[in-house]
């Protein structure tokens, strides 16, 4: 027998018997795993018995407790609610002593009620069988009583009305009098303008009347080049020495002047000489127009203005306003505005821009139709100016309701300016119209006998009816007059309306 075959009997003969001795201890092991878990189950089975005694024992000594708490609750609410019965019977007890008290309460007032009306209606019969006697006393019905009662009564309310409004103006007048007489003095003490009313420059005086004739040309040749050119009228007749411009247009009326004035000095006048001279002195006068825009914006102080404006307030140089160059008239508003500014404590650099500005609207008045103060005031806004100077220039003359401080000012400058002495003048037939008008307003109202405008028309003086019209209501009577002027008539600064009443007692010893 070789190795190899003795090695593996060997083999297989140990194999063999490990798998013996193996299955031998594996029997003799799961033996004794029973007999262990037998004996874990039977201890479990005895301990879960035990816990489930003691659990049963605790649920009922738990279920015993709660019990008694139940019942020891129960025998509380009942307590409160016997309580709370106990509270609403006492409560519906006192309900029903007050239901009874009160029903005999409106038994009573039923009864006072009762009582009352009776009453009411015996003093109705008492007043009525009053009325008719003191109707007949009196021989009048209780409306007619009522009417000729308040007749009186309106006439005491009139008279005290007329007594406060009059009390009341003495003292605002002696307050508002007296600051506004130092702000206006010293205004015009710190503007003491010069200059006095002005005539319109048409005449231009010729050294012989022989001149006419070259200025006229052959056949009129001249007079119609001239004319023409300018724009303006030139007329000439029987007036020694000289000649007669004629043109709503300021500036073009001072354009024919020099014209004129530069052909006689040269003595050469002929349409071409006249087209050369024409075009010489229109750009003089532009020259001014613009110098003195500047001028006067330098004067009053007024900086930024747009170059339009300035050539336009140039052009007021030439324009008159009742004789009142109207470039001056600007300037001193422009200073008496920013001196009354300065006095109130205003905008004062706004008031002088604005009254520099305010009439702005005269230069162009010939051009666009409406109030010189909304044409001015239309430009201002084309120019950017700031809307507190449009207000001011279209509120100077109450075409528009002033409601700034500044415009307000403003006014008070211009009237100022135009009211002093010497500052205007006006025709004669103009002149007598205002003072005839002025006198028909104040003839037209009830109880005046005579009237009489003074001082050139700045004062009327109403001579009333001493029987018709009382002291109280001569009061009422100025200030009615005087809104009647403000509203009819236009007028420069302002018109004292004094009303005089007199009576007189008048006998004859014999």
């Amino acid at each position: 027998m070789s190795p190899i075959v003795a090695a593996l009997i060997a083999v297989v003969i140990g194999v063999a018997l490990g798998f013996a001795l193996t299955r031998f201890l594996f029997r003799d092991r799961t033996a004794r795993v029973r007999e262990d878990s037998q004996r874990i189950l039977q201890d479990a089975e005895k301990q879960a018995e035990t816990l489930r005694k003691e659990a049963l024992l605790e649920a009922k000594d738990q279920i015993f407790q709660m019990k008694q708490d139940a019942e020891t609750e129960a025998k509380e609410r009942r307590k409160e609610l016997t309580a709370i019965e106990n509270r609403l019977l006492h409560r519906e007890e006192n309900l029903d002593r007050r239901v009874d008290s009160i029903d005999k309460r409106e038994h009573q007032l039923s009864s006072q009620i009762g009582q009352v009306q009776k009453r009411e209606h015996d003093l109705e019969e008492l007043i009525e069988d009053e009325r008719q006697r003191l109707e007949a006393l009196a021989g009048m019905t209780s409306e007619q009583a009522k009417t000729i009662l308040m007749s009186r009564i309106q006439d005491d309310v009139k008279r005290d009305a007329a007594a406060f409004i009059r009390e009341t103006e003495t003292r605002a007048r002696e307050e508002a009098d007296k600051k506004a007489r130092n702000i206006v003095g010293i205004a015009i003490q710190r503007v003491a303008a010069d200059h006095t009313a002005e005539s319109t420059v048409s005449v231009v005086h010729i050294p012989s009347d022989d001149m006419k004739g070259r200025i006229i040309g052959r056949e009129g040749r001249n007079i119609r080049a001239f004319e023409s050119l300018t724009g303006i009228n030139l007329i000439i007749d029987d007036t020694p020495e000289a000649v007669i411009l004629s043109s709503f247009d300021p500036v073009r009326r001072e354009i024919g002047r020099l014209t004129l004035e530069s052909l006689i000095s040269d003595g050469r006048i002929h349409p071409a000489r006249i087209e050369e001279m024409f075009q010489k002195s229109e750009v003089a006068v532009t020259q001014q127009i613009q110098e003195a825009g500047e001028q006067a914006a330098f004067d009053a102080d007024v900086h930024g203005l747009h170059a339009e404006l300035v050539r336009t307030l140039g052009r007021l140089r030439f324009r008159t306003s009742y004789g009142q160059n109207v470039l001056k008239h600007s300037l001193e508003v422009a200073h008496l505005a920013g001196v009354m500014a300065s006095e109130l404590g205003v905008d004062t650099k706004l008031c002088r821009r604005a009254g520099l500005l305010h009439d702005i609207g005269k230069a162009i008045d010939h051009e666009v139709d409406g109030p010189h103060a909304l044409i001015g005031a239309d430009l201002a806004r084309r120019m950017n100016e700031p809307q507190p100077i449009q207000h001011c220039i279209e509120a100077h003359h109450a075409d528009v309701e002033a409601t700034t401080v500044e415009a307000v000012i403003v006014q008070a400058a211009d009237a100022i300016s135009a009211a002093r002495p010497g500052a205007r003048r006006e025709t004669l037939e103009s002149y007598i119209k205002r003072l005839e008008k002025l006198e028909a307003v104040a003839e037209s109202h009830e109880g005046v006998e005579k009237c009489y405008a003074m001082q050139a028309g700045r004062e009327i003086r109403v001579m009333v009816k001493p029987d018709d019209v009382d002291d109280s209501t001569a009061v009422v009577l100025a200030r009615d007059i005087a809104k009647q002027i403000e509203e009819e008539l236009e007028y420069p600064g302002q018109i004292k309306v004094m009303v005089i009443r007199e009576s007189r007692a008048v006998d004859y010893a014999k």
